[in-house]
C-alpha cells in the first residue's frame, strides 16, 4: 500500500491538503466549552409552602410526591428533606437513563398529583441537572446611591436579562437578589376602635374596590363591549380614597382609617456585592456555543450597559473561562515547545534541517485532522477532550521519529530513496499499530466506569483514539511522502555518518550494555528488586481528586443555627465583611433563600454563602484565620465550612452524599423518633465519633396552643382566632393589582413588636361583637424540635454521619444497636460509592492488561515476550512515583493522565525493540554462519544500537517540551504540573532501565532454548 501511495505523491499531498482545509472549516464550527455537556442523572423537585412546618410539608406534600414518583424508570435513589416552608426531593437515576424522557415523566407525574396536594401550594419546581447548568460567569448589578432597588430589579428582569439572553450562545440567565414592590396597609387601631370598626372593614373595602368582572360584556346595538368596573384601584392614593362604611352608617375614606403606601417587600434572601445590597445575574451557555466567543461578547455587552444605564454599576465575577483558557494555552505551549525541541534534538542527532521540518508539518496536520473525528462524534473542545489531545501528542511525536529514523537507517544500508521510504515504513508498521492498540487497550476501557467518571472519560477516549489513529495515517502516508519529496531533489550524496553528540551517547550506551551483559544474573535481580520498590513509593504519596491549585479565592458557607430573619442574617454577613475590609479585593454573598431557578441546594433563611477574591495567598490564609476567629468568638452556635472556591470541576464532582451515614427507621411507626427518646439512645451508639444528620438537627421554635375551653366560654370562633393570628404573624395578602403581567400585592403591614406584646394588645371579636384580648385564648411556649424531616424510598429516616478513620469497622455493631431498639439500620454514603468505583477500576485495569497481553501475543506470536513489555511498565511507574514524591506532588487525575502518556511511549519503545530483536535474530539464524546463541547475542546488541536513537529522541523531546510548565505559574500550570512530573519521572528513569531491561529479560526468556538448539 505504501509503495502504491508513494508512486502518486501529488495525489496523496492534495488529499491531505483537502482534509486539512475541510478540518479547518469543521474546527470553526465546533463548540468550545469548559466541560462536556454531561447529563448528570439527577432531578430535583423543589417545594415552597409558606408558614408550614417540616412535619406538615413531609406529610402533606413530599410523601404523596414520593409515592407518585417511586415507579419512575431507571430510578436508583430518592431522598427528600423537609424544612420550614421548603422541601426538596432529589431523584438519582441510572447513567443509562435518557434524562430528557425522565424529566418529562417527572413533570407528568407531578401534574397528576396536583389534585392531592394542598390547594394553596404553588406547583412544585422540577429542576434537571446538567454540566451546562454551571454558570460561566456572574454579572454583579449594583445600584448607585439614591437609586431605587425595586427599579433596578425591574431593569434587571425586564431589560438586562433579555439583552443578555440575546447574546449568541447564551441558554439561560438567572437572577438572585431581586426586590419587589408591594402596597402595605397599616390600619389605625385607635381610629377603628373609636368608630366601632375592625380590620376586616378595611380589608373588605379594599377587596370590593379591586374586584373585577371577568368574561362579562354588554351589548349596544350591533356592538358588544367587555365590561370593566370603574372602581378598580391602581395606586395607594386610589386605595386611600375608597369609602368604608361604619356601623353607625357613616361613610369614611379609607385613608383616615389606615396608612397606605408603596414599600419594598421583606425578602427571605439577599445578594451582597461587597457590603452593598445588589443583584447578581448568572449566565449559562448553550451546549453548542463557544465559550471563548461568549465571554468577550458578554464583556462587550457590559460596557454598553455602563453607558446605557449610568444609575447602575456592573462587574463581571467568577469567570469560569479561565480554566479553559489555561488548558488551551498549555496545549499551545506544548505544541510550540514540542516543535522547537524536536527540531533541536533531531538536528543534534541527525544534522539535517529537513527532518525537523517534516515533523513540524506532521504535528499540526495530525492535530487538525483529529478535529474531524470530534465533529462526527459530536464532541466539543473542552478541558477533557483537550487533555486527550495532549495525551496523544507524545505518541504522535514518537511515531514520527520512529518512522523517520527507520527510513534514514534504510538509506544508510544502501537502499534507494523510494525503496528506503517503502521498506522503512513497512518494517515498523506492525509494531506501531500494536503500540497504538495497546495504548487504547489501557485507556478506552475506562469509558465503562460507572458514574460521572466514565461519562467524562468518553470524551477523552474519543480524543485519544482520534489523534492516535490520525497519527498512524500521517506516519504511514504523509511522512514518507514528505521525506520522498524533500530528499528527491537533493543532489548531495547521503551522509551516513552519525552526529558527534549521538556518537558519544552511543559510546556511553555500549559501556552500560557491557556491564549489564557481564553481570546478567545480578543485573536481573536488581531490576526485579526495583519493581516493588518503585511501586511501593505510592504508599508515601497522598491521593486526591484534582491537584492542589494555588487559588486566590475562597468561600465560606455558614449556618447560624438560630431562628433568625433574613435581615439579621444580612447584618451578620455585613459585619463579617466589615471586619475583613481591606484584606480582599472582591467579595460577594448569597444570603438566606436564593431566587435562582436552577438552584438545587438547600434554601434556608439561616444560611449564607460568601465568596472572596484575595490579592495574594498570604492575605487569603490570614483572612481565613480571621474569619474563623470572628465566627467562633461572636457566634459559637454557628456551623461553617471554609475552603477554596469550587471551580466547575469541583462542582461537577461534588456529591450531596455524606461520606458515611448510618440511617435508621422506626419499624413500628412511620414517624421520626421523638427527641426525648432518641437522645438517650444516641448516648449508647457504638462510637462517639459522629455528627448529627439532618433528621436529628434541632432548632428553637415557638409553639402556639389555642385554649379551647376559654374560646367556648366566651363564644370566640376558632376561625376568628386563627384569622387574627394569620393577620398578625403571616404575610396576609388582601388582594393583588394586576396590570399588563405585573402583579403588585396589597398586604397588611406586619407589626415590628415582639409577639408577646402583640398577643397582649391585639383584640379578637366574639360572636356578640364584644372584643377580648387575643392573648387570653393563646398560650405560647419555647421548645426545640427537629429542624428537618428526612425520608427516602422506604419512608422517614434519621441518621448520623460517622467521622472515624475507618467508619465501616463497627458496621455489625451499628446493626446490633438498631436491633435492640427495633430499628432498621442501613449504611449509605460516598464511602461505598468510592469502594465500588475502586473495585470497578481494578476490574477494568485487569481487562486492559489482558487486552494488552493478547495484542502483543498476536504481534510477537509468543506467550512469553509480551510479559517483557508488561514488566517494563512498573519500572516507568516507579520512576514517575519517585519524581512525584521528590517534588511533593500527589496521586490525582492529572498525574494519572501523565502515567498513561508515559506508559504509552514506553510500551511503544519496548514493542519496537522486541520486534527489531526478533527480526534480526531470524536474519542471523537464516544465514547459517553463526549458532543460535551467537545470533541471539548479536541481535540483542544490534537492536539496542538501532533503537537507541529513536528511544532517546522521543524521550528527550517529550521531556524538554514539558519542562517549561514546571517553571510556569498560574492556574493552567498548577493543573498540569503533576502530569509533567509523572511523564518526566517515568521517561527519565523508565527509559534508562528499559534500555537494558528489555534485552536482559529477552535473553533470560530464550537463552536456554537457544543454547539447546546450538
Amino acid at each position: 500500500m505504501v509503495r502504491f501511495l508513494l508512486a502518486r505523491p501529488i495525489a496523496v499531498f492534495m488529499t491531505f491538503l483537502a482534509l486539512m482545509v475541510f478540518s479547518f472549516i469543521v474546527l470553526r464550527t465546533l463548540p468550545i466549552s469548559l466541560l462536556p455537556p454531561i447529563d448528570v442523572p439527577q432531578i430535583v423537585v423543589k417545594v415552597s409552602y409558606p408558614n408550614a412546618s417540616p412535619e406538615a410539608i413531609e406529610q402533606n406534600v413530599l410523601n404523596p410526591i414520593r409515592e407518585g414518583l417511586i415507579t419512575l424508570n431507571g430510578l436508583e435513589e430518592m431522598d427528600s428533606k423537609a424544612g420550614s416552608e421548603v422541601g426538596t426531593i432529589r431523584l438519582t437515576f441510572d447513567y443509562s437513563t435518557q434524562m430528557e424522557l425522565a424529566y418529562i415523566d417527572v413533570n407528568e407525574k407531578i401534574d397528576r398529583l396536583t389534585n392531592s396536594l394542598p390547594e394553596d401550594l404553588a406547583r412544585p419546581e422540577v429542576i434537571r441537572i446538567n454540566t451546562s447548568d454551571i454558570p460561566v460567569a456572574r454579572v454583579q448589578v449594583v445600584p448607585k446611591e439614591g437609586v431605587s432597588e425595586v427599579e433596578v430589579s425591574l431593569l434587571a428582569e425586564n431589560v438586562l436579562k433579555k439583552r443578555i439572553e440575546q447574546l449568541p450562545g447564551v441558554s439561560l440567565v438567572d437572577i438572585n437578589g431581586k426586590k419587589e414592590r408591594i402596597i402595605t396597609v397599616q390600619p389605625d387601631e385607635q381610629a377603628l376602635a373609636a368608630l366601632g370598626m375592625t380590620q376586616q372593614n378595611v380589608i373588605s373595602a379594599i377587596q370590593s374596590g379591586n374586584s373585577d368582572l371577568p368574561g362579562i360584556s354588554v351589548k349596544d346595538g350591533q356592538f358588544r363591549y367587555f365590561l370593566r368596573l370603574a372602581t378598580r384601584v391602581d395606586t395607594p392614593a386610589d386605595i386611600e380614597s375608597l369609602p368604608v362604611a361604619a356601623a353607625s352608617g357613616a361613610i369614611i375614606s379609607l385613608g383616615k382609617l389606615a396608612s397606605v403606601k408603596y414599600e419594598t417587600q421583606e425578602n427571605l434572601g439577599y445578594h451582597l456585592f461587597g457590603t452593598q445590597e445588589s443583584l447578581v445575574i448568572t449566565v449559562h451557555k448553550q451546549a453548542s456555543a463557544k465559550m471563548n466567543e461568549l465571554i468577550p461578547a458578554l464583556k462587550e455587552a457590559l460596557e454598553l450597559f455602563k453607558v446605557d444605564y449610568p444609575q447602575v454599576d456592573f462587574e463581571l465575577t467568577q469567570d469560569q473561562s479561565n480554566l479553559l483558557n489555561a488548558a488551551i494555552s498549555n496545549l499551545e505551549t506544548s505544541l510550540l515547545f514540542g516543535g522547537m525541541f524536536a527540531f533541536a534534538v533531531l538536528f543534534l542527532f541527525m544534522k539535517d534541517y529537513r527532518l525537523p521540518l517534516i515533523i513540524g508539518l506532521s504535528l499540526p496536520s495530525s492535530l487538525l485532522i483529529s478535529f474531524l473525528v470530534f465533529y462526527f462524534f459530536n464532541l466539543s473542545i473542552n478541558i477533557i477532550s483537550l487533555s486527550g489531545l495532549a495525551l496523544g501528542i507524545g505518541m504522535l511525536i514518537d511515531n514520527a521519529i520512529i518512522v523517520l529514523d527507520n527510513i534514514t537507517r534504510k538509506r544508510e544500508s544502501g537502499l534507494g530513496l523510494f525503496d528506503a521510504c517503502v521498506e522503512g515504513v513497512n518494517e515498523v508498521m506492525g509494531a506501531l499499530i500494536s503500540s497504538v492498540l495497546t495504548t487504547l487497550a489501557v485507556f478506552v476501557p475506562l469509558v465503562f466506569l460507572s458514574g460521572i467518571s466514565g461519562a467524562l472519560f468518553f470524551d477523552q477516549a474519543v480524543a485519544v483514539t482520534a489523534i492516535l489513529s490520525v497519527s498512524l495515517a500521517v506516519a504511514f502516508i504523509l511522512l514518507p511522502m514528505l521525506y520522498f519529496l524533500l530528499f528527491s531533489r537533493s543532489k548531495k550524496a547521503y551522509d551516513n555518518q552519525e552526529g558527534r553528540i549521538f556518537s558519544k551517547v552511543l559510546d556511553l550506551y555500549e559501556v552500560g550494555y557491557r556491564s549489564v551483559t557481564q553481570n546478567r544474573n545480578l543485573s536481573f535481580v536488581l531490576f526485579l528488586v526495583l519493581i516493588p520498590l518503585g511501586i511501593g513509593i505510592s504508599l508515601l504519596l497522598k491521593s486526591e481528586g484534582l491537584p492542589e491549585i494555588e487559588k486566590l479565592d475562597a468561600t465560606l458557607e455558614v449556618d447560624w443555627s438560630e431562628p433568625i430573619s433574613a435581615a439579621e442574617n444580612r447584618d451578620r454577613v455585613v459585619s463579617l465583611l466589615n471586619t475583613l475590609q481591606g484584606s480582599y479585593t472582591q467579595a460577594e454573598a448569597d444570603v438566606g433563600v436564593r431566587q435562582f431557578l436552577l438552584f438545587d441546594g438547600e434554601n434556608s433563611i439561616q444560611q449564607a454563602l460568601l465568596y472572596f477574591l484575595f490579592p495574594t495567598v498570604e492575605e487569603k490564609v490570614s483572612a481565613i484565620a480571621e474569619m474563623e476567629a470572628f465566627l467562633k468568638d461572636n457566634y459559637p452556635e454557628a456551623s461553617f465550612t471554609l475552603g477554596d472556591a469550587p471551580n466547575a470541576f469541583d462542582q461537577l464532582f461534588s456529591s450531596s452524599l455524606p461520606y458515611y451515614e448510618v440511617r435508621w427507621k422506626d419499624l413500628e411507626g412511620k414517624e421520626a423518633i421523638p427527641e426525648e427518646k432518641m437522645d438517650p439512645w444516641l448516648s449508647q451508639f457504638p462510637t462517639q465519633q459522629w455528627e448529627r444528620g439532618p433528621g436529628l438537627q434541632k432548632e428553637a421554635s415557638v409553639v402556639f396552643t389555642l385554649r379551647a375551653d376559654k374560646m367556648a366560654t366566651y363564644q370566640i370562633p376558632v376561625d376568628a382566632v386563627q384569622d387574627q393570628i394569620n393577620k398578625l404573624f403571616g404575610s396576609y395578602t388582601i388582594t393583588d393589582i394586576k396590570r399588563f403581567g405585573e402583579i403588585t400585592p396589597i398586604r397588611l403591614k406586619e407589626p415590628n413588636s415582639r409577639f408577646e406584646d402583640l398577643l397582649r394588645t391585639t383584640r379578637v371579636s366574639a360572636s356578640d361583637s364584644v372584643s377580648y384580648i387575643l392573648g387570653e385564648f393563646v398560650e405560647h411556649d419555647y421548645e426545640d424540635h427537629y429542624k428537618y424531616v428526612t425520608a427516602d424510598k422506604g419512608g422517614i429516616y434519621q441518621s448520623l454521619n460517622v467521622t472515624s478513620e475507618d467508619p465501616d469497622e463497627l458496621a455489625s455493631e451499628y446493626i446490633r444497636w438498631g436491633q435492640e431498639k427495633n430499628l432498621g439500620v442501613t449504611m449509605v454514603g460516598q464511602y461505598f460509592k468510592d469502594k465500588e468505583n475502586i473495585q470497578q477500576l481494578i476490574g477494568i485495569l485487569l481487562i486492559s492488561v489482558l487486552l494488552l497481553y493478547f495484542i502483543l501475543a498476536a504481534q510477537f506470536e509468543s506467550f512469553i515476550q509480551p510479559l517483557i513489555v508488561v514488566f517494563t511498565l512498573p519500572l516507568g511507574i516507579g520512576g514517575a512515583f519517585l519524581v512525584l514524591w521528590i517534588c511533593g506532588a500527589s496521586l490525582n487525575v492529572m498525574s494519572a493522565i501523565g502515567l498513561v502518556v508515559m506508559l504509552g511511549i514506553m510500551v511503544n519503545d519496548a514493542i519496537l525493540k522486541i520486534d527489531t530483536i526478533n527480526r534480526l535474530r531470524a536474519d542471523f539464524v537464516e544465514s547459517d554462519i553463526i549458532s543460535a546463541g551467537e545470533a541471539l547475542e548479536m541481535a540483542l546488541h544490534k537492536a539496542g544500537q538501532i533503537r537507541l536513537k529513536p528511544i532517546l529522541m522521543t524521550s528527550i523531546t517529550t521531556i524538554l517540551a514539558l519542562i517549561p510548565i514546571v517553571f510556569s505559574s498560574g492556574l493552567g500550570a498548577d493543573l498540569q504540573r503533576p502530569l509533567v512530573f509523572s511523564v518526566i519521572g517515568g521517561l527519565t528513569i523508565g527509559t534508562l532501565t528499559s534500555l537494558y531491561f528489555v534485552p536482559l529479560a529477552y535473553w533470560f526468556t530464550v537463552s536456554k532454548k537457544s543454547l539447546k538448539s546450538s
